[in-house]
């Protein structure tokens, strides 16, 4: 098994067409990248810097993004179901419309996580983890819709 590698790739602007799948990009640092409707899945991106990055419509599915850091990125209608989010900071993401169905987010900072039409169904993650998010419309965990109390 060859080395791990740290990759440093600032301000990427990917072609439509990129296919980075079962990539180990472990410890990237892919911050402000534009990774719109990129092919990820199965990819390793554990303890990856993707803070601001673009990969709104991107294919994260079976991904590995443990303790990855993703403040601030437009996850907007991205394929993150299977994924392993463990301890992931996704803190004032945009996750609106995106597909967690099956994710795995226990530990993760969803503090001010824009989640409006997401698919939770069956993934693994607490109420307290989604206390400080805006669900507004988001299939929870258990299958039901999130309505808001107002």
């Amino acid at each position: 098994m060859a080395p791990l590698v740290s990759v440093f790739l600032p301000k990427l602007d990917a072609p439509v067409d990129i296919n980075l799948s079962h990539a180990n990009l472990s410890n990237a640092n892919l911050m402000e990248s534009d990774l719109t409707n990129a092919n990820l899945n199965y990819t390793n991106l554990d303890n990856a810097n993707l803070c601001q990055v673009k990969l709104s419509g991107a294919n994260l599915s079976q991904a590995k993004l443990g303790f990855a850091r993703l403040s601030q990125a437009n996850l907007n209608s991205t394929n993150l179901s299977g994924a392993n989010l463990i301890c992931a900071d996704l803190s004032h993401a945009n996750l609106n419309g995106a597909n967690l169905k099956d994710a795995s987010l226990s530990g993760a900072n969803l503090q001010g996580a824009y989640l409006s039409g997401a698919n939770l169904k069956n993934a693994k993650v607490s109420d307290y983890e989604l206390s400080n998010a805006f669900l507004e419309g988001a299939i929870m965990p258990d299958g039901s819709k999130y309505r808001s109390q107002n």
